[in-house]
């Protein structure tokens, strides 16, 4: 029977080829992409992927999280070329650094950016994964609106499966 551990590195796992097939699927040309002056690029909001899962397994291999504290490696790509084997590197060390814990660890508790207590449980969970698949999500539509033709992530895309008009 597997545990919640083996359950998150599973459904981490599968998150991850998604991603990969999204950072694929990016324009060449729309690295600097933004929709407005205030949000983040394309290239920034894909490395932001990244991000999330070095600094989460990080502050979970450090015993918390530190503003002052950088994980090693993080400098951001300055191609679309670029972002996926970036993001491959930053995801081998993440999982090396989570192949550490044993399920009792999920219930300890570390410090988060804050300064609150916060479980493993819900840095893997909620920081490193569902954060990722929030804005795996924009990265898609950045994607479509800089000209690009996103991967399917959860089902067939319009390009895939067009939508079929009212008769």
């Amino acid at each position: 029977m597997k545990n919640e551990l083996d359950l998150f590195k599973e459904t981490w796992e599968r998150e991850n080829a998604k991603t990969i097939k999204l950072l694929e699927s990016l324009p060449r040309d729309g690295y600097d992409f933004r929709p407005d002056p205030d949000g983040r690029s394309v290239g920034e909001l894909a490395w932001h992927l990244a991000e999330a899962e070095a600094y989460g397994s990080f502050g979970i291999d450090r015993g918390g999280f530190s503003r002052d504290s950088r994980p090693p490696g993080l400098e951001r790509p300055r191609k679309v070329e670029e972002l996926r084997t970036g993001f491959e590197r930053i995801h081998r060390d993440a999982v090396a650094r989570v192949e550490k814990l044993q399920p009792n660890d999920l219930d300890r508790s570390i410090a988060f950016f804050t300064g609150e207590p916060t479980t493993i449980r819900n840095v893997l969970w909620d920081f490193m994964l569902l954060h990722g698949i929030h804005h795996r999500g924009q990265l898609a539509m950045l994607s479509r609106q800089s000209g690009g033709r996103p991967s399917s992530l959860y089902g067939p895309t319009r390009e895939t499966a067009p939508l079929r008009k009212p008769a």
